[in-house]
């Protein structure tokens, strides 16, 4: 399935080096499938915030449509859990594409295996987004893997005070054709390929009745 335009509503996590036992909590990885992970997601900060009478982003009900997610440096760093996208997947309606500054590199790879763009933008043009993010949670985001661009349109209720926006962004080239593509899917390409996998399989002395 291509991945080439992804519009909806955004949620921003400002902070740096946000890792993946902030994302999903350890405890929490002893799930055998990832159903029911969304509602865990940064489950700790979201519960030290509320001991403070503070509201984090995953629980204001501004954002909770949010599909895109906005963040800052090295996001996703620590322990190689995919886990932690699968939990951000799975949150709300769902987020479907993530931009930030940077991202960890394992983080970035099972995003990727999800169907989930991880794309980069400058600390200014983060801080931008999220700003008027913040400022009107209604607003639209649009991200384009053809055009490379990450656009914003403020909701009738700030069309008279607020702009539109349109930013660049960035993604390697492999990972950028495969959602394009439609390849990011690898168990998917092994399924559509099962003849092919068969044959070449019948050709090798170590199998045999190969279904």
């Amino acid at each position: 399935m291509k991945r080439t335009h992804i519009k909806g509503r955004a949620v921003s996590l400002r902070g740096n080096d946000i890792d993946t036992d902030r994302i999903i909590p350890a405890r929490y990885l002893r799930c055998v499938v990832f159903d029911g992970l969304g509602g865990h997601a940064f489950k700790d900060d979201r519960e030290q915030l509320r001991a403070k009478g503070r509201t984090h982003p995953f629980d204001h009900p501004d954002f909770a449509q949010a599909e895109i997610l906005l963040v800052n440096k090295n996001f996703g760093c620590g322990s190689s859990r995919e886990h932690a996208p699968q939990s951000i997947a799975r949150w709300g309606k769902g987020i479907k594409a993530i931009a930030g500054e940077s991202f960890a590199e394992i983080f970035f790879g099972n995003c990727v295996a999800l169907g989930i763009p991880c794309v980069t933008v400058s600390e200014a043009g983060i801080d931008e987004l999220m700003t008027a993010n913040e400022a009107d949670p209604a607003r639209e985001f649009a991200l384009d893997l053809e055009t490379m661009t990450l656009t914003c349109q403020p909701s009738a209720d700030a069309a008279e005070r607020a702009k539109p926006l349109a930013i660049k962004v960035s993604l390697p080239a492999g990972p950028r054709q495969q959602f394009i593509r439609g390849r990011w899917d690898s168990a998917a390409e092994l399924l559509d390929a099962k003849n092919e996998v068969a044959a070449a399989a019948a050709k090798l002395p170590y199998f045999s009745n190969w279904r």
